[in-house]
């Protein structure tokens, strides 16, 4: 197959879709980042923190991380099975249908309409488009798989197959409800059953979303990036197939100490510590790949996002799985330390993967070289110090709220009452948001670097 053969438009289509729900979803951020250490701020219900905050995670995560998932593996699709698109059609359908359900979700919830759970709040219309949108990505995807003309299936199509049936199963089973009227639903759990449910979808949806198929890209990219084959394609099947079969079972580690059965827990926190096994799998094969060639961080810009990206998921994999004991649980769980913990895989392991990635496949599919290296070379420093600073800064002060809620006196009483704790967060709060203009500032310099070189390549 020559590039020619190849449709490349959608994935286009996509990139340019990622990029601009990425800013949205970081100006969104910033100003409830804001609203943390300036509550007036909370100019109005749709400007409230508990409005925006759901329009931002779901922004980002959806907006951004699914947009660049798509993008990415309808490329590598194509490359891996020798095929093009089977329904191109299909897929700019795909685009259209995308864009409108997260504009139509970003709607919904500046208004208050909310299921209220994590990850799960669009009302039962749009969860009926979501469904559709993915059963029309699965066709295509499963086409491509059916059609290929290269036998032989590299390990990123493995992760993209996951993903594909894994969030299908999820989404549906999580989302069942009864609805009361047009922008009204309740679930069809209640109790413990609903949360237990609800948390074996929120942490698995993280896991097919910022895992399994970033994992896909990395698997695929940095290879072909650094002209280097990988370590171990048999490390990474064996990494694949313990990660797949573990990490269904953790969802209850975000439940400690509460009424879901005890043995429920202890099944989640122990598979939770195996995952740490076939996540630094990944990890060491990422770093075997570059064994004797390490200059190549220096001389190749694409290199050290995929490296710094796969070291910040091999720290959040360790990170993580410890949260999940109960000790530990019990002093970090509701802190500030775990937005920290989010935020390393999301701003670190995710954004760096996908931004490689994107300068990665633009110069291919447009014909002509990235606008500037140097450009990304500055987005990159941006975006590390940022991700650091903001990070850490939600690392100590969630050690610090934790130690302050279960200090007590000599008579057995509260040292500090809930709004002493809070108080002392404002300067960390103010940290945090100057972390994130750094970081904004370097996706700013990432979108347009992408967009002038598409450009440049329509002229």
């Amino acid at each position: 197959m020559t590039e020619n053969s190849y449709d490349y438009r959608i994935v286009r289509g996509f990139v340019f879709s990622a990029l601009f729900w990425l800013i949205i979803g970081l100006i969104v951020g910033l100003w409830i980042a804001f609203e943390m250490f300036n509550p007036g701020l909370n100019l109005t219900p749709w400007l409230s923190f508990g409005r925006l905050r759901v329009v931002h995670t779901n922004g980002l995560g959806l907006g951004f991380g699914l947009a660049g998932i798509f993008a990415a593996t309808y490329y590598i699709l194509q490359k891996l099975t020798r095929t093009p698109i089977v329904f191109p059609r299909l897929a700019r359908f795909h685009l259209y249908l995308f864009n409108i359900i997260i504009a139509l979700a970003a709607l919904s919830l500046f208004a208050g309409m909310s299921t209220t759970k994590e990850y799960a709040e669009l009302e039962w219309p749009l969860d009926i488009a979501v469904v559709v949108m993915w059963v029309i990505f699965a066709v295509n995807v499963f086409a491509s798989l059916i059609r290929r003309k290269e036998k032989q299936m590299y390990v990123s199509l493995w992760y993209i197959i996951a993903m594909t049936v894994t969030i299908a199963v999820l989404y549906i089973v999580n989302n069942l409800a009864v609805p009361v009227n047009f922008f009204k639903s309740y679930s069809l759990y209640a109790g413990v059953n609903d949360a237990n449910v609800q948390w074996w979808y929120g942490h698995n949806i993280v896991g097919f979303i910022f895992t399994v198929p970033i994992l896909a890209m990395f698997y695929y990219f940095l290879p072909v990036s650094s002209g280097l084959p990988l370590y171990s394609h048999r490390l990474s099947i064996i990494s694949f197939w313990s990660l797949i079969f573990a990490y269904l079972w953790t969802g209850a580690h975000h439940l400690m100490l509460t009424p879901v059965p005890e043995w429920i827990q202890t099944v989640a926190i122990a598979f939770s510590i195996f995952l740490i096994a076939p996540s630094w799998g990944s990890v060491v094969n990422g770093y075997y790949t570059l064994q004797g060639n390490w200059d190549k961080m220096r001389s190749n810009y694409l290199i050290k996002f995929f490296i710094l990206g796969i070291t910040f998921y091999g720290l959040q994999t360790i990170q993580g799985p410890t949260q999940g004991l109960r000790t530990l649980n019990a002093f970090f769980h509701y802190t500030d330390w775990v937005i920290g913990h989010v935020h390393m895989g999301t701003m670190g392991w995710v954004t760096m993967t996908i931004s490689a990635s994107f300068y990665y496949m633009i110069p291919k599919i447009s014909g002509r070289p990235l606008h500037s290296i140097k450009i990304a070379n500055v987005h990159f420093w941006l975006i590390l110090m940022g991700q650091l600073l903001w990070t850490v800064t939600m690392w100590i002060g969630g050690i610090q709220q934790g130690a302050m809620w279960k200090a007590t006196d000599p008579d057995g009483s509260l040292t500090y009452n809930f709004l002493d704790s809070i108080a002392s967060l404002y300067p960390y709060y103010q940290i945090r948001f100057a972390a994130g203009v750094v970081y904004f500032v370097g996706i700013l310099l990432f979108a347009w670097n992408i967009f002038v070189t598409i450009r440049k390549s329509e002229k």
